[in-house]
């Protein structure tokens, strides 16, 4: 969520420095709601609060200073010896001033009280969880002046993460800097905390599981939240169950990084973390050319050692001073730990030498040959987002009043067979031809969805009470020349007549199917030397027109198609070859035709027409990306690698291109757009894999889309799960904003619907679904389980599914989407 990196080379408390805006008079206390250290603790009788700069360019801190009486800063020296040092550490020693980093972490915020007490607060995050600073205000102190200084503050948290002035910020980029998730708890209260706080006021605050302590609260109503795992520290319960075998230590060539810290392991049955071990060293080392090592051990035991992949899902999280991270056994079992440090610097170190192996195993590339800029580009892209946004509850809750509703109507989505047969008693769903779906082509233009099977293609039509309705079978995918192939990739073309096709083993040719006969009319012979690794149309939303010609890519060059040439179809004076090997792998179009390349080295190009260099380059994070997607606009560029996505927005926002795209000017070589890194959590990973022993595999992400539509959420699979990003919930940092819905089977391909986003179209392996959004849920250990029995039971029918090795499985009652 946030990073301080080389903390060491900020400079801290240096009198010199400019203040902004200071609050004269007021108390600094702090509380602690849920430590048996006790309630609140008065820091300062009377102090001022204020806003300065440090020497590093967008970096400010928060300093409250202790303020003395006339006379007794004097006396106070003459108790300690009245020599200079001691006098020096009395004005500006740690006991008589605090000063914080002005972090969106310490979630600043100010409350107006009842009886005109104004506080400010923030988080301790070198303290324990919940504990706070709280400023209370002399009442001498106006309204304004707060309401100034907590502007001040926004835009200087503004001004940290973007690395611009805040002059650059509108009203809406310094709402994410508000933070209102629960009261700010009283300060210094009258009696004992156990008497006077309510269990309401402390269950608000804090969501924590409470069950592995043994201590059991009546927690009042209050909305629902998202579960989130539990970082504080409990007993280790029976049924907390680590795995016992440890490999064994690779012989280390090289240590990157060996820092102390607590140990916690994720318990499913519980949903939180629990703490293993007090004191171990994580160490990770170089074992081997691009092969590296993390080892945990204690002086006790040895708990746990693996390899530095990508599979390890890891995710740094600066507010709990924490590393959480996915361990995959032999055995395909999938277990998730935390890392706990005793203080910022300590997890800088670690993220430091774990990130530095991470990318050099992706990318062999030692992590020393590239630039700081790019290393703190890759550091912050595997950061936490944890802020939590409080606007558009209702799209969860929503999502989960209409399940109910939904699951009541059986034919939802129904799709058919692919045959004739119209037997109601003919539940074979699986055909017997050993072929399965593998991927869908939604039309833009007539309300259709092509599903390739082997070399069989089902047209499915989309009706306005949103059903899937079959309408035929192409029963026999042949070249012009009558031999039978298996699609590799499909898009629709002209209007959604054509169908272009590419066959698996001949790279520089691919074929036009009339949709209208159902049969390959034309073979399209692209280039000689230059095979088609992938295509897209000649912008978004081409297929609605009748524009002949389309984009292609092929390992280390980008071109345009024109069917129209004789013989070779690749336009010559359209084409962008580069000398090295740049491996693409995908490529995307906006509206106006603006272009995205990814690759499998993991960076993007964005072009703003073909034949030249790309205006902008987004360096990789490691992994390979397998497919693309852009925002309609250009504003946004969705990538999607095996484990993880990646949002960027190509909007600059100062500079002499303000307002433009990347895609039409060039960044500025130090203002390179942050990716947004979408990964599912490190414990949703680890139930997913519980449940189906698979690790996690990403399907090519997309947009919803339409003509005129607004990019609003996110599409994707793993597995049998199918997952739905909230754009709105991303861009507002909210941890973990995405539902999800369970099948029986894993997921081949799947899209939106053209024009909206409440409708997935989603091809399981002998099934085609369109599944109402609001079927989605939020990831619980329920609906990572599935739930088909409660659906049974809301149905009123009887026992429809058996679950075996914690998978669930249909019986005759549950078949809704018929295989084809």
């Amino acid at each position: 969520m946030f990073v301080l990196r080389n903390v060491g080379n900020f400079i801290f408390g240096s009198s010199n420095q400019e203040t902004l805006i200071d609050l004269p008079q007021g108390q600094l206390y702090l509380v602690r709601p849920l430590s048996p250290k006790g309630y609140s603790e008065l820091i300062f009788k009377d102090a001022s609060a204020r806003i300065r700069r440090t020497a590093q360019d967008f970096q400010y801190q928060l300093v409250v200073q202790r303020v003395y009486e006339e006379g007794e800063a004097e006396l106070l020296a003459d108790e300690e010896g009245n020599d200079d040092e001691a006098d020096a550490d009395i004005l500006a020693g740690e006991r008589d001033e605090k000063t914080f980093l002005l972090d969106e972490a310490l979630h600043f915020r100010v409350e107006n009280r009842e009886d005109s007490e104004r506080v400010i607060a923030w988080r301790d995050l070198s303290g324990d969880a919940g504990d706070v600073f709280e400023f209370v205000c002399d009442p001498k102190i106006t309204p304004a002046q707060v309401d100034q200084f907590e502007l001040d503050a926004k835009r200087c948290q503004y001004e940290r993460k973007y690395r611009k002035p805040h002059t650059t910020a509108s009203e809406y980029d310094l709402k994410q800097f508000e933070f209102d998730e629960q009261p700010i708890p009283q300060a210094s209260p009258l009696h004992s905390p156990i008497l006077t706080r309510s269990s309401e006021s402390t269950d608000s605050m804090f969501s924590k599981h409470t069950a592995n302590s043994g201590v059991k609260r009546e927690k009042a109503p209050e909305p629902e939240r998202e579960p989130e795992p539990d970082l504080t520290p409990v007993k280790k319960p029976r049924d907390a169950n680590p795995p016992t075998k440890v490999s064994a230590h690779p012989e280390a060539r090289e240590i990157l990084a060996a820092e102390v810290a607590e140990l916690h392991f994720f318990d499913f049955p519980s949903g939180a973390f629990v703490l293993q071990d007090d004191s171990v060293t994580a160490t990770v080392t170089e074992i081997g050319d691009w092969q590296y090592w993390l080892q945990i051990g204690s002086a006790d035991r040895d708990w746990l050692g693996i390899p530095v992949i990508a599979d390890i899902n890891p995710v740094f999280n600066f507010e709990f001073l924490s590393f959480i991270f996915n361990q995959f056994a032999d055995d395909g079992s999938a277990y998730s730990w935390l890392l706990r440090f005793k203080d910022q610097a300590a997890l800088e170190r670690f993220q430091e030498g774990l990130l530095q192996s991470l990318w050099e195993q992706l990318n062999e590339t030692k992590w020393a040959k590239i630039k700081e800029k790019e290393r703190d580009y890759v550091a912050d892209a595997f950061n936490d987002l944890t802020m939590e946004d409080a606007e558009d509850e209702e799209h969860y809750e929503d999502a989960e009043e209409g399940d109910e509703e939904e699951e009541a109507e059986d034919d939802r989505g129904r799709a058919e067979h692919y045959d004739d047969d119209e037997d109601e008693d003919d539940v074979e769903y699986e055909p017997k031809d050993g072929e399965i779906n593998k991927s869908i082509a939604v039309g833009y233009k007539h309300d259709r969805s092509f599903v390739v099977r082997g070399s069989k293609i089902g047209v499915f039509k989309h009706t306005p009470n949103n059903h899937l309705e079959f309408s035929t079978n192409i029963s026999k995918v042949e070249t012009p020349k009558g031999e039978l192939f298996s699609p590799k990739k499909v898009m629709l073309h002209n209007e959604d007549r054509n169908l272009i096709l590419q066959k698996d083993n001949d790279p520089n040719s691919l074929y036009r199917m009339d949709l209208e006969y159902g049969k390959v009319v034309d073979e399209w012979k692209i280039h000689e030397d230059i095979p088609v690794v992938t295509f897209a149309p000649e912008n978004k939303f081409a297929q609605m027109t009748h524009e002949p010609t389309f984009l292609g890519v092929s390992h280390n060059a980008l071109y345009r198609v024109d069917p129209r040439l004789s013989g070779s179809k690749l336009v010559d004076a359209q084409l962008k070859q580069y000398a090295s090997r740049n491996d693409f792998s995908a490529i995307a179009t906006t509206e106006k035709g603006y272009i995205a390349v990814a690759s499998n080295k993991g960076d993007v190009r964005l072009f703003d027409r073909l034949g030249i260099n790309a205006k902008t380059h987004i360096p990789a994070l490691g992994e390979a990306i397998i497919g693309l997607d852009v925002s309609a606009d250009g504003r946004w560029v969705l990538a999607t690698c095996r484990t993880y996505l990646l949002l960027v927005d190509t909007l600059q926002k100062s500079g002499k291109n303000e307002g433009k795209l990347g895609f039409e000017r060039s960044f500025a070589a130090d203002s390179k757009p942050q990716p947004r890194r979408l990964a599912l959590t490190p414990e949703h990973v680890a139930q997913f894999a519980y449940e189906t022993g698979k690790g996690v595999t990403f399907t090519p992400a997309k947009f919803n889309t339409g003509a005129g539509a607004e990019e609003t959420s996110i599409i994707t699979a793993t597995g049998p799960y199918i997952i739905e990003w909230s754009l709105k919930k991303v861009l507002g940092g909210r941890k973990a904003p995405y539902l999800i819905k369970r099948y029986t089977d894993d997921i081949k391909a799947d899209d939106f619907k053209f024009g909206t986003d409440k409708n997935v179209i989603v091809a399981l392996p002998h099934e085609v679904n369109m599944v109402d959004r609001a079927r989605l849920k939020r990831p619980t250990r329920e609906s990572i389980a599935g739930d088909f029995g409660a659906a049974a039971a809301r149905r009123g029918s009887g026992r429809i599914g058996t679950k075996d090795s914690g998978r669930y499985k249909l019986g005759k009652d549950s078949i809704v989407e018929e295989a084809y």
